[in-house]
């Protein structure tokens, strides 16, 4: 049975609001407690974002996802020629490979794949350049000075000659029939479609623990926030990694801004001027995620300050009337729930510790049934969709505990971070390298 996205809107959003009220009710005694120790306001910022502002998105998403109906993609009868966009800093170590996988695609249309060397001090501009013997629709551009992702696309996308243009980070390696996958998707979405986002999985899952819980952020939780934004036809975030776009539209809003959340702020730019921002779920890279708690921090910070930036350069989007602006007022609780997570829950729970439970106690076990229940949804229907691809979930029941017990604990005191460098204007870097 057929029911409009808007229905699947007002009963997800309704699902949410009786879960929010269940759980006001419920907390009453949390927060009268609370409030006698630290303050009235103080008690309901904490509750509010500790509990009751996560259970009210964990509800809704749980609903949308069950709701969650995509019509499979077809094949085209005539595929589009495409113009790949590589930006390269210091890659010499995975960038050939990332030039194979695409080889490997065997994708039906004329191929362009442009590799910026974004002022490498390694050997990425001399790997690429011996590349372009074996591979004809290679094409290196080698700029002499680093000046950041944003310059190098927008370099790139100078010499686009095609009609669709994607993206492909050069630590990446894209899965067989990634590009075809997400062409369909692009092709057979709703016409005021001009980006879509790919699905990214981590390649390296099986270096140390804090890329095997990395796993399963990307394999259940951005994937999750990716579906049900696309559902709601509105995506936040067409990262740089891999996505699709529509190379006019690109030009018209002005391609990449010069700052460290370069995707978000395009995407948003996008969304802003009426366009839609799909998501395809089974059109796969791999990427490598980062390997050690300094790179992670470093990463998060500055996707953190990406979002601030969004906010800071697209102030109009929240005033755009559509689904997907619903999930842009949605961003700007994280702030609050961060903080109220780092500098409230992880106090509560050293406090817990010594028998005080103020903040972190037998309330906050409220909410595992729902994140049970939200992870066990995402797994069945991940695994789903890696069955139709031939792919396997990989056992790694040791990254599943850490990212259960401790993923937050360096996920939102590195957003906390990332919010405090776009408040104080510090030093902008580009990542994890």
């Amino acid at each position: 049975m057929y029911v409009p996205v808007r229905v699947k809107f007002a009963i997800a959003l309704s699902v949410a609001i009786g879960w929010t009220a269940f759980s006001v009710w419920i907390a009453q005694q949390w927060l009268t407690e609370l409030a006698q120790s630290v303050g009235v306001v103080p008690a309901v910022l904490l509750v509010g974002g500790i509990a009751i502002i996560p259970g009210f998105m964990n509800a809704f998403l749980i609903a949308s996802l069950a709701m969650d109906r995509r019509p499979p993609r077809q094949p085209l009868d005539v595929y589009p020629p495409l113009t790949i966009l590589i930006a390269a800093y210091n890659e010499e170590a995975s960038i050939l490979d990332t030039l194979a996988s695409i080889e490997r695609q065997n994708y039906a249309a004329p191929l362009q794949v442009i590799v910026i060397n974004d002022g490498s001090r390694d050997a990425t501009a001399a790997l690429v350049r011996g590349a372009e013997a074996r591979y004809p629709w290679l094409r290196l551009l080698d700029l002499p000075v680093n000046g950041g992702k944003a310059r190098a696309l927008n370099e790139g996308l100078k010499l686009a000659g095609d009609e669709l243009v994607i993206t492909v980070d050069a630590d990446s390696y894209l899965q067989q029939n990634a590009l075809s996958s997400i062409v369909e998707r692009y092709r057979q979405d709703p016409p005021s479609t001009r980006a879509v986002a790919g699905k990214i999985l981590v390649r390296n899952s099986r270096q140390n623990w804090l890329t095997r819980c990395q796993e399963w952020d990307y394999f259940q939780g951005i994937a999750a926030i990716k579906r049900m934004q696309s559902l709601y036809q509105g995506t936040l975030v067409a990262q740089g990694a891999f996505s699709i776009y529509d190379r006019r539209t690109l030009i018209e809003v002005g391609g990449w801004d010069d700052c460290v959340g370069e995707d978000i702020v395009l995407t948003w730019a996008l969304l802003k001027a009426g366009h839609r921002v799909g998501h395809c779920e089974d059109a796969c890279i791999f990427t490598n995620v980062p390997d050690n708690v300094r790179q992670f921090v470093r990463q998060r910070q500055r996707w953190a300050r990406g979002m601030m930036e969004a906010f800071r350069q697209h102030p109009g989007i929240l005033v755009v009337p559509r689904m997907s602006t619903f999930f842009v007022y949605w961003n700007l609780l994280y702030p609050w729930l961060d903080l109220a997570f780092t500098l409230g829950f992880l106090p509560g729970i050293v406090l817990a510790l010594f028998g005080c439970y103020w903040i972190a106690g037998p309330m906050t076990l409220a909410l595992l049934p729902l994140a049970i229940l939200m992870s066990y949804l995402m797994f069945t229907i991940e695994r789903r969709m890696f069955d139709r691809l031939g792919l396997k979930v990989r056992r790694n029941r040791l990254g599943l505990c850490i990212y259960v017990i401790f993923y937050s604990l360096l996920l939102q005191p590195a957003s906390v971070l990332g919010y405090v460098d776009e408040l104080f204007k510090t030093r902008k870097t580009w990542g994890t390298k």
